[in-house]
């Protein structure tokens, strides 16, 4: 972990088990969400559910892997393909704490997840509301439900705000080694 980043201050949920609604799987996401903060990774998670279970979950890797594509959706949509021992999603849900960016949204359609659920909208990159909608395509072949933000939507917002601008405001790390405490 970046030793100039303060540690994660917020604190992870515990949501009962006898519920097993929207909130229960986002809770779980935004936990996994507090996990890629602590590796200092950007806090996104992501959790897979289908039939009341969670078959995946995930978070951002991208940094600690140096993969640019180990977004946790991605991580967590391979975890379930393996977990069914098919590519086909079908009947799952995915809960991820920010809206998908083209790849991740790309793959939720192509792997026919049932449905999309995410806290916070992506004016910026987002591909299934926010900057773009690839589910509104009149030609792809397969189509998801969405639930676009609400669930946890302040939460999450806050927890990615947090960690952007303590890494602003994080003293710049120095690359330099022993030879520069020199004087010539």
């Amino acid at each position: 972990m970046d030793a100039s980043l303060p540690p994660c201050p917020f604190q992870k949920r515990f949501p009962s088990q006898l519920l097993r609604d929207d909130l229960f799987f986002m809770s779980l996401a935004y936990n996994q969400a507090i996990d890629a903060w602590r590796e200092d990774e950007v806090p996104i998670g992501c959790v897979i559910e289908r039939d009341g279970d969670v078959i995946a979950e995930a978070h951002n890797t991208v940094e600690g892997a140096h993969d640019p594509t180990a977004h946790a959706e991605m991580i967590a949509i391979t975890q379930a393909a393996a977990h069914l021992g098919d590519w086909r999603l079908s009947g799952c849900t995915v809960y991820v704490t920010k809206e998908p960016c083209p790849m991740c949204s790309g793959a939720m359609l192509m792997s026919r997840v049932k449905r999309v659920c995410y806290a916070v909208p992506d004016p910026k990159m987002g591909c299934l509301g926010g900057a773009t909608n690839l589910n509104d395509l009149p030609r792809v072949n397969h189509h998801t439900d969405l639930q676009i933000g609400g669930v946890l939507e302040a939460d999450c917002r806050e927890l990615l705000q947090a960690f952007f601008q303590l890494k602003r405001t994080a003293p710049a790390q120095t690359t330099e080694g022993p030879e520069s405490d020199r004087a010539d």
